[in-house]
């Protein structure tokens, strides 16, 4: 242990712990948070045409694959707040480490943007009791948003002053900010999925052309309405032949756990039902491009 370790009595492996803290604490958030998305998302989805999505069992990483496309533009736009941030912190530093009080606008701003995220947060108080018609994003977002601010201005006051934050006499203070501000970003997340969710849906749902048209030949006779499934009686071979009918107009909604989930192409016009079918040799299945 080196001296300036016995002196103070800091272990030497309290820093690795500190940084590794730092670095798996939000990259599990962060995983949370997309797999929650994943899941939120599909459960729209598909929820569009009468399907749970427990029903599905997709995995963890299918949750976290279909999470990934829809999040493009968020993530980008949440990353790119978070550098400007973190250039405005370095620079209130650098400000603050010279010594001198710099002019009187610069000192105020960090208390303009305390106030500003007070009245975010109230505003966002307001519309989550009904006040006034708030979006389904907007209340998480006001709020997460305004305690973020409340607490970043008052670290750039301390900053532009050379002092450091108390974090010690905060705690408490901040692990609720962490906390709210953890389940105002899930509550967003589940609001933009949904919506995302629900539009993907009617989209495909007026463009089943894109997924895979399917030939389904069975044994039993199938029973849908009638004109919306075209079926075909199989003529007998000279070998015998186990299936006897073929039913063409399907398409492949979706494929998990060795079932595929089918549903006529003129769905969006005349409803119906999704078939589940078994993907084994009970059904001969071929698939073709939209």
């Amino acid at each position: 242990m080196a001296e300036g370790d016995v002196g103070t009595g800091i272990r030497p492996w309290r820093n690795w712990v500190v940084t590794l803290a730092t670095l798996v604490a939000p990259t599990t958030f962060i995983g949370a948070l997309l797999l929650y998305f994943g899941y939120a998302y599909t459960d729209a989805l598909y929820e569009h045409f009468g399907v749970d999505a427990a029903t599905l069992g997709f995995s963890t990483q299918d949750y976290a694959l279909r999470s990934a496309g829809a999040l493009y533009i968020p993530a980008g736009t949440a990353l790119t707040v978070a550098l400007a941030g973190v250039l405005v912190y370095y620079a209130a530093r650098t400000v603050g480490s010279r010594g001198t009080p710099g002019p009187p606008w610069l000192r105020l701003t960090p208390y303009l943007l305390s106030a500003g995220g007070a009245v975010l947060f109230v505003v966002g108080m307001l519309g989550g009791f009904g006040a006034w018609e708030a979006g389904a994003m907007d209340t998480p977002l006001l709020l997460g948003s305004g305690l973020v601010l409340i607490v970043y201005g008052r670290v750039l006051a301390f900053r532009l002053a050379d002092a450091a934050y108390p974090v010690a006499r905060e705690r408490l203070a901040l692990a609720l900010v962490v906390a709210l501000v953890g389940l105002c970003s899930f509550w967003a997340a589940h609001a933009y999925a949904k919506e995302h969710g629900d539009d993907d849906a009617r989209y495909l749902a007026h463009h089943l052309w894109l997924r895979p048209a399917v030939t389904l030949d069975t044994v039993e006779r199938l029973y849908f309405p009638p004109g919306q499934v075209r079926e075909t009686r199989l003529p007998p071979s000279g070998t015998p032949q186990r299936f006897r009918f073929r039913y063409e107009g399907l398409r492949l909604l979706a494929e998990a756990n060795g079932r595929m989930f089918l549903i006529p192409e003129d769905w969006a016009t005349r409803g119906g039902s999704v078939l589940i079918v078994p993907a084994n040799d009970t059904v001969r299945v071929a698939l073709s491009p939209g």
